[in-house]
């Protein structure tokens, strides 16, 4: 899945003012529900032992998600990623913010199984770029399998029925809500 918006500015200097505030609410995690006109979700920044906090995102961090209906076992009731990396890249024709989490345990939890309907081996990455006049928001998700080899039956059913229903597009409203209201002009 890929979704993407972009805002096209008069100038280059106003593009990269704008990027600092797109990179401002990309980092802003716990804020992200605000942003979207379409909040399916809510997504909860939390630090390595689960515990919500109040920040820009760092690498390690957690985010908890409540999406509707029920949530996994394993999770206490939520999905569960974790912030691999967080790059930017700066030249003189542009400039690119990336976030990547992929799924992960509950860090709050003693279980060491993933607690999220897709495998650890897919990943959403979050980007910000800002190229010449305009300023871009993108979501990449890839490798997203259901995650079905959890110990909890109820978690596989569950997490078979979401990642399928992901897949064929039903998450594509709340990625394309987020993105458009990442590069926001008007709030």
């Amino acid at each position: 899945m890929d979704t993407s918006a972009r805002a096209v500015f008069p100038s280059v200097p106003a593009a990269k003012q704008f990027y600092q505030i797109a990179k401002g609410r990309l980092l802003n995690v716990s804020g992200w529900a605000e942003i979207c006109k379409v909040p399916v979700s809510v997504f909860t920044l939390t630090d390595a032992s689960g515990m919500a906090v109040k920040r820009a995102a760092l690498e390690g961090d957690f985010l908890k998600i409540d999406i509707p209906g029920p949530g996994t076992h394993t999770g206490d009731g939520f999905d569960w990623v974790r912030i691999e990396k967080i790059t930017e890249e700066i030249t003189s024709t542009y400039t690119i913010l990336s976030l990547q989490a992929r799924p992960a345990p509950n860090p709050a939890g003693d279980e060491k199984e993933i607690a999220h309907f897709f495998k650890p081996l897919a990943t959403s990455t979050f980007q910000i770029k800002q190229i010449e006049n305009i300023v871009y928001a993108e979501e990449h998700g890839r490798n997203e399998v259901p995650n079905t080899d959890t110990s909890s039956l109820t978690d596989n059913i569950r997490n078979r029925l979401i990642g399928w229903t992901a897949k064929i597009g039903f998450s594509y409203p709340q990625w394309k809500s987020l993105v458009e209201g990442l590069i926001a002009t008007e709030t």
